[in-house]
């Protein structure tokens, strides 16, 4: 058979049928072009990460947080894990059902080293059924604060990189939206997000801001950039944090005033750890 351009050379075909990303007669629509073109950008990113965890440690582990259907975690396995006689790659989901069909996916493709744990993340980072630390976390698209899940994750379990796409950012935007009337006689930064569609953009970019000073106040170096052509999705901002240890020296402190001076001092606990 061969191949269509848009897909590597080392790619199962038969796996990307199972995900219904080619039809059974081995084609590609347009919405399942978009598709793949976004997780193969993020492999892209991920590739580089995952090769020099991979010469300091033969067994690496990576988990896609917020898996979902689990594109993203059968391809990296596909194309980075599964050449290599060690390492696993750990989906976590909320939704048993998906949960369950990621599982028989696993076996039918005789992945064997990767696995989906149906998991709260609360549960996810108390369980002793998963390593104590991991080497690279992923969340592709998880939706509102499951990106933030992700981070508490990483941060608990010593993350040496996490690689984020977040997703309808929508708390901040309702925290914004219930303190209006409050936040206009206490700055006139409110402007900012009196009308509501600025309200739910500024949200969303102010979530993603709040996170980059969560992951660099705990000692992580920061990369913000976008994912592929906003053509493609809107849902766009990829954020790359690797561990250094060296937090940066003001982050804590801008984090804190930003919340105070947002009126956004209810979302404490979840942006300062």
């Amino acid at each position: 058979m061969t191949l269509i351009p848009e897909i590597k050379p080392n790619q199962s075909i038969e796996l990307l049928k199972a995900l219904h990303i080619l039809t059974v007669d081995g084609k590609l629509n347009q919405d399942s072009r978009r598709k793949l073109k976004q997780v193969y950008h993020l492999v892209n990113f991920i590739e580089p990460l995952f090769n020099e965890v991979l010469a300091h440690n033969s067994n690496p582990v990576l988990v896609d947080h917020g898996a979902g259907k689990s594109y993203l975690g059968f391809i990296l396995y596909d194309l980075l894990m599964k050449q290599h006689t060690a390492g696993q790659v750990i989906g976590i989901e909320t939704r048993a059902d998906l949960v369950e069909k990621s599982k028989a996916l696993a076996a039918e493709c005789g992945f064997e080293r990767i696995r989906f744990e149906h998991l709260t993340v609360e549960e996810s980072i108390a369980t002793n059924t998963l390593p104590s630390t991991v080497d690279i976390i992923t969340a592709l698209h998880a939706c509102n604060t499951a990106t933030d899940d992700a981070i508490q994750f990483g941060l608990k379990k010593q993350a040496k990189y996490m690689v984020l796409v977040p997703c309808c950012q929508a708390e901040v935007a309702e925290v914004l939206r219930k303190h209006k009337n409050e936040s206009f006689g206490k700055t006139p930064l409110s402007e900012i997000w009196r009308h509501p569609i600025h309200t739910r953009e500024f949200g969303s970019q102010i979530t993603n801001v709040l996170r980059c000073l969560q992951l660099e106040a705990a000692g992580y170096n920061v990369t913000v950039t976008e994912l592929v052509g906003w053509e493609h999705s809107m849902k766009n901002e990829l954020i790359i944090a690797k561990y250094t240890g060296q937090p940066r020296k003001n982050a804590q402190t801008r984090l804190e005033a930003i919340l105070q001076e947002l009126n956004l001092g209810t979302l404490q606990s979840r942006f300062v750890s």
